[in-house]
């Protein structure tokens, strides 16, 4: 992709104009807005100016084969550069392609026992295992909001806190149904079931301002049930939040009511802006079909083959033949798949805009 120049140039002067603006700010808030745009703008910056100095440096190499006693040295360098420089190109046009607000932030995971039954709730506690071992492996923080406990095992609903650097980024194309066929620890037959689990991952974003009024809140205070000792069964500690014009409902279950509140109204902010989220997501991907995160949590987006040891990411046609690798946090192979047919189409996105 040939970037034009003028486009480059507009990214250097923002760059150039915020950080002369950060100089001469003396207000807190501005400051804070113009660092975290300058932040935002020098990686961009960096590799535009990079781009910059290799097509200068192919233009005094190009010149430099005019000369005799230059010229062959001068042509296995430009040769070595032309090699090069598409990728300096494509790593600034997925720099400039539109990209999500929110890649970096924390997310919220949720997943939920579908349709199977104790099977499901079992499948589950897999994903949700499987999610905070590829977390461990990448130094984030994997916190507990709210859990019920299947009758077997595993979970019927989970919702945790995932906190660390791109967590969004990294697991947002995670949110749909995930299918598994397998033969049940429950089935005495042998035969193999079909069941399913919903997971959802939720940007978690602290300067976002979410009006939330305290007429549209219904709160409720409950015994909680399940794992938590003799002091979760006794008092009514655990808080349900009830946000009446969306039909939002958020729990959550620890010990102290005070920290329960807290937690139960941060998962609200996050429902109530990934309803925005989805509304702006569905307006892009009306014009865009082939996206891979389209935000349907009811599409089935992956099956797991036990029986045959594979996993299916439906999307993009992606099977791999490493289930239990799969399962015990190995996601990148996957990850790193999905992600990259995104950039194709951001970068098709963007040659469109270019066109």
């Amino acid at each position: 992709m040939r970037l034009p120049q003028a486009r480059l140039d507009q990214v250097l002067d923002r760059f150039h104009e915020v950080e002369a603006r950060m100089g001469a700010a003396s207000d807190g808030a501005e400051i804070v807005r113009l660092s975290k745009e300058h932040a935002e703008l020098k990686p961009v910056a960096d590799a535009v100016q990079g781009l910059a100095r290799a097509r200068a440096e192919m233009a005094d190499l190009e010149a430099m084969q005019d000369d005799p006693e230059l010229a062959a040295m001068a042509a296995d360098e430009l040769e070595a550069l032309e090699t090069r420089l598409p990728d300096l190109e494509r790593e600034v046009a997925l720099l400039l392609a539109p990209r999500d607000a929110d890649e970096n932030a924390s997310a919220v995971l949720e997943v939920r026992a579908g349709t199977g039954g104790d099977e499901a709730a079992l499948f589950a506690g897999d994903l949700f295992r499987m999610y905070s071992r590829y977390a461990q492996a990448r130094g984030w923080r994997v916190e507990i909001d709210s859990i019920s406990e299947g009758e077997v095992g595993g979970y019927k609903e989970i919702v945790a806190t995932v906190t660390g650097e791109g967590v969004f980024g990294r697991l947002k194309f995670e949110s749909g149904v995930h299918r598994v066929q397998r033969v049940p620890a429950t089935e005495a037959g042998g035969r193999i079931h079909t069941s399913a689990a919903t997971v959802a991952v939720l940007p978690e974003v602290e300067d976002v301002e979410i009006e939330i009024r305290d007429q549209d809140l219904r709160i409720d205070t409950y015994r909680s049930s399940g794992a938590g000792g003799q002091h979760v069964n006794k008092t009514d500690s655990a808080v349900r939040i009830t946000h009446l014009p969306t039909g939002i409902v958020v729990t959550s279950s620890e010990k102290s009511q005070h920290v329960n509140r807290d937690k139960a109204m941060k998962n609200l902010r996050v429902r109530l802006y990934d309803m925005q989220r989805q509304a702006r997501d569905s307006a892009r991907s009306d014009a865009r079909k082939s996206q891979v995160g389209s935000g349907d949590r009811s599409e089935r987006i992956r099956t797991y083959n036990f029986p045959q040891g594979r996993v299916t990411d439906h999307r993009i046609g992606l099977t791999l033949h490493s289930l239990p690798q799969i399962l015990e946090g190995d996601l990148d192979p996957m990850l790193d798949a999905l992600i990259a047919e995104d950039q194709a189409a951001r970068l098709a996105d963007l040659e469109a805009e270019f066109a």
